[in-house]
């Protein structure tokens, strides 16, 4: 008598709508029992249904609880193999514009979200290992005025995921995915003349959401730990960190070209 086929599940975090949803979509494509997860219980339920997903429940990604309610559910539909680190929040402004909530928001979020989850994945990988995907962003690369905050929880989660994935055995893999600006309602809720937004809208077109997930969902069984999208500007956004006292001279140049490419678009 053969043995029961072996499923294998993962976890979506922030998988209600955007990036996450897609990356969700593609796992599910892939044969995964996916675990759709979200702040907003009642997406997550619903984008499980209408995607084909296992599970879709209702997870705060600053309450350690949750990641762990999370993997209890994944262990429900099959081995977990997977788990991206998706949501987060992208409050825009200065470090002096910021309210005392707004900076919380970002840190317990971004940063600590992705913490949590690391460890809640770390510890249910099985002998068969998985793959860990966090979310970071290009702003994680280098300086990015306007987004001083959002851009420091984004680079410690490219630091963060680059010691995790040195530390993690050879059949545990960490990457980090790190795109340019991506046409979702966290980039439409920036404030429009911000500093940050025009500097999104200065390097050309605006990602789609199945671009990314295409990348995201790609870096599962591969060795690559940080991947930029596109890989173009990464390279431009790492030379700025080389020396940010040159590149600051420059950002007004930058701002401008956004602000050409946002007055582009409206007219559009």
């Amino acid at each position: 008598m053969s043995a029961p086929p072996v499923h294998t599940s993962c976890v979506v975090t922030g998988g209600a709508r955007g990036i996450g949803r897609g990356i969700a979509e593609r796992m599910v494509a892939r044969g995964h029992r996916v675990v759709v997860t979200d702040v907003d219980g009642e997406g997550a339920a619903r984008t499980a249904a209408e995607i084909g997903a296992a599970a879709g429940i209702a997870h705060d990604v600053r309450d350690p609880a949750g990641h762990a309610a999370a993997v209890a559910e994944a262990a429900r539909h099959g081995v977990l193999t997977a788990w991206f680190n998706n949501a987060g929040v992208g409050d825009d402004g200065t470090l002096s514009e910021l309210s005392d909530d707004a900076v919380r928001r970002l840190v317990d979020v971004n940063l600590m979200g992705v913490v949590w989850g690391m460890r809640a994945a770390l510890e249910a990988f099985g002998e068969a290992g998985g793959d860990v995907v966090n979310t970071a962003s290009l702003a994680g690369l280098g300086p990015v005025p306007g987004y001083s905050l959002y851009a420091a929880t984004k680079a410690a989660i490219v630091s963060l995921t680059m010691s995790g994935d040195a530390e993690t055995p050879k059949n545990v893999r960490v990457h980090a995915i790190c795109p340019d600006g991506v046409k979702t309602a966290m980039l439409d809720a920036q404030t429009p003349g911000g500093l940050g937004n025009l500097l999104v809208h200065s390097g050309g077109r605006i990602l789609t959401v199945d671009e990314v997930a295409d990348e995201a969902v790609a870096l599962v069984g591969s060795h690559r730990v940080i991947r930029a999208v596109p890989g173009w500007r990464g390279g431009v956004v790492r030379a700025s960190a080389l020396a940010p006292s040159v590149s600051a001279r420059g950002i007004s140049l930058f701002a401008a070209q956004g602000r050409r490419a946002l007055k582009k678009s409206a007219g559009a």
